[in-house]
């Protein structure tokens, strides 16, 4: 069902009309929201006034044999059944529960009492066979391969959004909460807790099958307004399950109870023979399923992850369940201990005004009582003094709530996901919901061994973490990675099991034949790379003869220069990771001699846009042929002939300005290009016979994006000069088609560097001849020129700091 819950208690063949009362009226059909704590506890307390001979729960048949774990004490909730087909580990299904779930609920009572307990809805055998194969998207998969109760989700018509709205409700929601969640549970105390084990129904306060029958009306007067309600397949659904009733009467007799969700109960009390149930079963396709537990997540329950038939705050549902009384101010003081810990000022006094406040608009609002509106309202005003920021992580941490389940180790359980638990406390790893950061030093063995859990993970396609920037050192030592653990990385694990049974053996035999399927040659560099992060030397081999073959049949320089960075990072890992690196040497030497001889004719008639994509090869390059200089004397190396490539490339005409600005750059901050000559090739790109055009591409190459032009135009005058005399001889009619590039160019900077060039070029520059604020002539350019007093100012600390004595006059100071 859809949203929310709606009840009924009736038998197959008859509809009931009133309340039932006594254990031999069953079967009672107990219609449920299937995350609710509302229905839970009407759940728990039918059951407890019932006492049915059997439990049938809405849910996979395959999966009774798991249903002993529940009562094991190292399974916490929230954990979900996961049906996936053995030949297509993608073709997935979940069966999510929390504590606050009713079939839970009803799970741990009938296993608590010895009661028989079973799952009547479709097999996943037949319902997974029905589904759609998984997207090939790893993000929208596992959320669309929920169990078919998510295929009620969005029907055509939401039947609780219909009961909300006749009741004069435009929230379905809130009506929920007015309706079920905060009334006083039939059968509980008035503290809130549900009576003794041993009272008699009688004892309760009420009938607790009660609001079960009343709402089974409302359900079996929409299902006849509006039948299927959009979805067909339920029809199918509803046979299996009237053929599982009827067998669980004939086996326990009548008093069976039957947890589901609400909108089915009408079909389930409907009269109808057992032929045509089984015409409707006739012919279903079926696989072969695997069925085990797997830990959940709150988050996962909220409808805003894309799980359908979830709520908007397991969070507050859960709390709403656990709290044995008083909720609100319960409520209240988590939300105070969370702001707490977060620095910020919450007294007990603002807990005792948001209770206040949230039971006064309670009362405003004609709610029986305050509920998550309320009391969120009071926390912004209250405890957040107006503001949202702090109400975001209030609803992020505790209405939808960071809890991860536990499965205990007797689950069912692929090879490779058993290997995986293992290393995963061998290296003290443990799986989390809330995302964290953590930071690796490669030099500690257990630290390296981490690191190459994550990398042989990714390879497989578990993306249980992501690397990220590191902070602090940009040493090849340092790893950082964003972990985060997600229930449908189950699924991925399960579809990695076909390439081995421990996770090095199926990221090796993963890796090799990608190597071979591979057809290019950035595809093969960017393995290689892979395998040397995730320490799989026996991949190695398979690899290289794969490098090897695309690189000498490749002739594409573009393609040589994407796959030399990804080669000469690979040669950096042989000191930290102790892996022999050797072998890839001579492919990248190989790689980059080819790239120094094809280089140059490539860069010759681009466009703007292939220009630009070269220019950020020429850097990649660059960068790479820095770690890969193997000349054993100087002057023989790869970085002397890289540097007569660039020289070659910044004097030529015909090369793209981007590219020429660019390759000036590089050799002027490697101090292998004069600054009068950089100066030189930037008046000869600026001179008034270039098309302006084709300057601002030169100065975008030279000065642009994050590469520290700035600075240097900042601290270098006669460069900044020609820019700003090239700008200013722009023509107006031409100034237009420039100053996209030249806004890309600077709009790029710092703010304090622009800020700076900004009053630089309001100073004006300084005639040449004239003298500086130092009496020295200048030279032209821009800048006050040298303040001595400041400079004198600053000697006496540096001579401090650098060790040096001082000098007399200043000693005598």
């Amino acid at each position: 069902m859809s949203g929310a819950a709606v009840a009924g208690a009736a038998t197959p063949g008859r509809t009931a009309t009133g309340p039932l009362a006594g254990p031999a009226a069953g079967p009672w059909l107990l219609g449920v929201r299937h995350h609710g704590p509302g229905s839970a506890r009407a759940v728990l307390a039918a059951l407890r006034a019932a006492r049915p001979s059997a439990v049938l729960i809405e849910g996979p048949p395959e999966g009774d044999a798991l249903l002993p774990l529940a009562a094991d004490p190292r399974m916490r909730p929230p954990v979900a059944l996961l049906a996936h087909a053995v030949d297509d580990p993608g073709r997935a299904s979940f069966w999510p529960m929390a504590a606050f779930s009713p079939e839970w609920v009803a799970i741990r009572w009938a296993l608590d009492h010895d009661v028989p307990v079973r799952f009547i809805d479709l097999p996943a055998a037949h319902s997974l066979a029905l589904k759609e194969p998984a997207p090939e998207d790893p993000g929208e998969g596992p959320e669309r391969a929920e169990h078919a109760q998510e295929e009620e989700v969005t029907p055509v018509v939401d039947p609780i959004r219909v009961l909300a709205e006749t009741a004069g409700y435009d929230d379905p929601e809130r009506w929920w909460e007015d309706v079920v969640e905060h009334r006083s549970p039939t059968g509980e105390r008035d503290d809130g807790g549900m009576p003794p084990e041993g009272a008699a129904p009688d004892d309760a306060p009420g009938d607790a099958l009660a609001p079960f029958v009343a709402l089974a009306e409302a359900m079996s007067a929409l299902r006849e307004a509006y039948g299927d309600g959009g979805q067909p397949r339920d029809a199918v659904r509803e046979a299996y399950m009237r053929i599982q009733l009827r067998t669980a009467r004939k086996e326990f007799g009548d008093g069976v109870a039957v947890v589901c969700g609400a909108w089915h109960v009408p079909a389930l009390a409907a009269r109808t023979t057992l032929a045509a149930d089984r015409a409707l079963l006739k012919g279903l396709p079926k696989v072969r399923t695997d069925l085990t537990w797997v830990p959940w997540t709150h988050r996962r329950l909220a409808r805003q992850s894309g799980y359908g038939a979830g709520i908007d705050s397991p969070g507050w549902y859960g709390h709403l369940f656990e709290a044995a009384d008083r909720p609100i101010e319960r409520w209240m003081t988590k939300v105070a201990g969370l702001l707490r810990g977060e620095d910020r000022s919450v007294s007990t006094a603002h807990v005792i005004e948001a209770v206040r406040l949230a039971e006064t608009l309670a009362a405003l609002r004609g709610r029986p009582l305050a509920g998550l509106g309320e009391t969120t309202d009071a926390v912004r005003a209250v405890m957040c003094e107006g503001s949202d920021v702090p109400l975001a992580l209030v609803r992020d941490r505790l209405i939808v709530g960071e809890s991860l389940g536990e499965v205990p180790d007797t689950a069912p359980a692929v090879p490779l996901q058993r290997d995986l638990t293992r290393s995963q406390r061998t290296l003290r790893l443990k799986p989390e919901a809330s995302e964290r950061e953590l930071d690796l030093d490669l030099r500690k063995e257990t630290d390296a061994a981490r690191s190459r859990l994550l990398h042989r993970l990714r390879l497989l396609d578990v993306g249980w973490g992501d690397p990220v920037a590191g902070r602090g050192s940009t040493g090849t030592f340092r790893e950082s990675w964003r972990l985060s653990w997600e229930p449908e990385l189950h699924i991925r694990v399960a579809e990695a099991g076909v390439w081995g049974t421990t996770v090095l053996t199926a990221a090796t035999a993963k890796a090799a034949s990608q190597a071979v399927a591979a057809t290019a040659l950035a595809d093969v560099t960017a393995l290689a790379e892979h395998c040397l992060l995730a320490g799989l030397p026996d991949a190695l081999p398979v690899v290289m003869k794969a490098l090897a073959d695309r690189a000498a049949l490749d002739a594409d320089v573009g393609h040589l220069a994407d796959a030399l960075p990804a080669l000469a990072r690979s040669l950096r890992y042989g000191d930290v990771r102790s892996t022999d690196t050797a072998a890839l040497t001579e492919v990248a030497a190989g790689l980059a001699e080819r790239i120094c001889v094809g280089l140059p004719p490539a860069c010759t008639g681009l466009d703007p846009d292939g220009a630009e994509t070269l220019r950020g090869r020429v850097e990649a390059v660059h960068g790479a042929i820095g770690l890969l200089d193997t000349g054993a004397e100087p002057g023989t190396g790869l970085r002397e002939r890289w540097g007569a490539v660039l020289h070659k490339l910044a004097a030529r005409d015909t090369v793209a300005g981007t590219i020429r600005g660019r390759a000036t750059r590089l050799l002027l901050d490697e101090g292998r290009l004069p600054e009068d000559e950089a100066a030189r090739l930037m008046g000869l790109a600026l001179s008034p016979g270039t098309p302006p055009a084709d300057a601002a591409a030169w100065i975008e190459g030279f000065v642009g994006g994050t590469s520290g032009g700035g600075m240097l135009l900042v601290h270098d005058e006669r460069l900044l000069g020609l820019v700003d005399a090239w700008l200013t001889s722009v023509p107006a009619d031409l100034f237009t088609d420039v100053l996209p590039l030249l806004r890309r160019t600077f709009s790029a900077y710092e703010p304090g560097v622009r800020r700076t060039l900004g009053e630089l070029v309001r100073r004006g520059p300084v005639p040449e001849g004239a003298r500086r604020d130092d009496d020295a002539p200048a030279t032209g350019g821009f800048g006050p020129g040298l303040d001595r007093a400041r400079a004198d100012a600053v000697e006496p600390v540096l001579r401090l700091l650098l060790g040096r004595p001082p000098e007399p006059a200043e000693a005598a100071v």
